[in-house]
């Protein structure tokens, strides 16, 4: 059982925490020998996806991986530089982890990373119609999880303060879900 502090103010035990990581692609023996974080790399001004990727994968797959937020004409140059993992940049269909048919990236990284829990993929459909135009009725949270992401956007502030602030809310977000199931 591991233990995770999401910072405002309650210890939340994930019995499935260890399981999900062991079941990464990364492998078991990868996964706990890692002595760096992993980087991964997206288009700056982030709002639904490209925040709630990276609670995701800072949850559930790497606890210290390093994000960064480029212009999208230098993601690929920049994800080689820095050997970073790119998502969530649909101009780009060398890009793995991205929207997938009418599927958001957060949907691809649950599916890649054999992610199975239920309260995961519940978040995933209120994130996948946030996210994408057209499917905002697919979970009746959607709407609002779009205004606050946008509405955080057009506050001005960093990529890397969004996640900061906006991680809080999918920590909330989630811990609601799993009570309703």
């Amino acid at each position: 059982m591991t233990k995770v502090s999401f910072g405002f103010g309650e210890n939340v035990c994930w019995k499935s925490a260890r399981k999900v990581l062991l079941s990464s692609p990364l492998g078991s023996e990868q996964t706990q020998q890692r002595t760096h974080s992993s980087r991964w790399i997206t288009r700056r001004n982030a709002k639904v996806d490209r925040v709630a990727c990276p609670w995701l994968i800072r949850r559930f797959i790497d606890p210290t991986a390093e994000f960064f937020f480029v212009p999208e004409d230098q993601l690929l140059e920049t994800a080689g530089k820095l050997g970073a993992i790119p998502f969530d940049a649909t101009r780009f269909p060398e890009i793995k982890l991205n929207h997938r048919g009418e599927r958001c990236t957060f949907e691809a990284i649950l599916e890649d990373y054999a992610i199975k829990e239920p309260t995961l993929q519940r978040l995933a459909l209120i994130v996948r119609g946030a996210d994408i135009k057209g499917q905002e009725q697919i979970a009746s949270e959607s709407l609002g999880l779009r205004a606050i992401a946008h509405g955080f956007a057009q506050t001005g502030i960093s990529d890397q303060e969004r996640l900061k602030q906006e991680f809080p809310i999918y920590d909330a977000l989630y811990q609601y879900l799993r009570r309703q199931e």
